[in-house]
């Protein structure tokens, strides 16, 4: 045995062979008799070998496709039918308190803005063709369908109107679509945010609830300002109202949204969109408050006042079109909200049923 005895704990003076390894199973040294290393520990308390993974990409690919949309052409879009929108509402206000100069002015606008609305929408579609297609069915349940029909319906009510305040031909007529145009104003200008929350974007998606409002305040803020670069001074009272209003309600609604957006508000803050929002709420509100303080006394600032909340309204537009595209390339703003929510799930109906027990 080469100079080693054997002996029922194995050989002596040599390496043990596939007999002893129960031994090291059952109590050897370095174990404690149930295969575990001493200290070692089961259950809740065992301790890993390596650190659980921390699973936010796929292989660092996203996990949603980005909307191939142009930003351009739909960021435009957006913006351009919020100013229509809205700006029929200012219009059909203005009709009815007798300020035919700005009622005129704001028709004008609305059906130049909605024609170029659709003119950008049909370039990212690539053909005219596909957007008649949109209007061969209605299905409720799509905003891309409403949306279709709204733009169908909208912009011949807000064409009729321009029209007969630029001819005075027509007054009844004219006054009846100037009232339909203002009646389907706010959905056309706030619907393009259901469009964009209706889709897998988490920028988009996760702000669901306050989108619409934002959008409604960006293009209450584009029309006011449209407003005071068009309209005589003497008449710019309420559009000045409005443009305080809305920059109010577009600080309150983005700061709402960036709290539901939790860890996915970065993407509001960092890179172009980041850029963008900033500088849209800095014109936003400086357009506001000038306009508030001196729009009813110079023409100059009132104008200056209304460019301002133009532009703030399409880097508000444009910023969060940008948002959403970089939510949708980075992998971990799909991945990471999606475990939280899966965590939550999984522990709120044990903390339910803990607190509906008797004591």
């Amino acid at each position: 045995m080469n100079g080693s005895d054997v002996t029922r704990e194995g050989s002596e003076g040599g390496r043990p062979g596939r007999a002893a390894a129960p031994e090291m199973l059952r109590g050897g040294p370095g174990a404690d008799g149930r295969g575990r290393r001493k200290g070692g520990k089961r259950g809740r308390g065992e301790q890993l070998m390596a650190p659980p993974a921390e699973f936010e990409s796929y292989y660092g690919r996203p996990v949603i496709k980005a909307p191939a949309w142009h930003a351009r052409d739909i960021a435009g879009y957006f913006f351009l039918g919020g100013l229509a929108g809205a700006g029929s509402v200012l219009a059909a206000g203005a009709h009815a308190t007798g300020r035919t100069t700005t009622a005129t002015a704001m028709k004008v606008s609305s059906v130049v803005a909605v024609s170029l609305s659709t003119a950008a929408l049909v370039n990212d579609l690539g053909r005219p063709g596909r957007f008649a297609n949109m209007l061969r069915v209605v299905k409720p349940t799509s905003p891309m369908s409403v949306g279709s029909w709204l733009l169908a319906a909208y912009g011949p009510a807000a064409g009729a109107a321009a029209a007969s305040a630029l001819t005075g031909r027509l007054p009844r007529a004219g006054a009846v679509a100037t009232g339909t145009a203002a009646l389907l104003g706010p959905a056309v200008a706030t619907y393009t945010a259901v469009l964009a929350a209706d889709t897998a974007v988490p920028a988009w998606h996760g702000a669901h609830r306050e989108l619409p409002y934002l959008f409604a305040a960006s293009a209450t803020a584009a029309a006011s300002g449209m407003a005071l670069v068009v309209a005589p001074v003497r008449e710019t009272a309420p559009a000045r109202c409005a443009a305080v209003l809305a920059a109010a309600a577009d600080e309150a609604v983005t700061k709402a949204a960036e709290r539901r957006l939790g860890m996915v508000a970065e993407t509001w803050h960092q890179g172009r969109a980041g850029t963008l929002l900033r500088t849209a709420r800095t014109l936003t509100a400086a357009g506001a408050a000038v306009g508030a303080v001196f729009g009813g006394r110079s023409r100059t600032l009132a104008a200056a006042s209304g460019l301002a909340l133009l532009a703030g309204s399409a880097c508000t537009r444009f910023g969060v079109f940008a948002a959403g595209i970089a939510s949708a390339e980075d992998p971990k703003y799909t991945v990471v909200p999606q475990r939280a929510a899966k965590e939550a799930r999984r522990t709120t109906p044990t903390h339910s049923a803990e607190r509906t027990q008797p004591t």
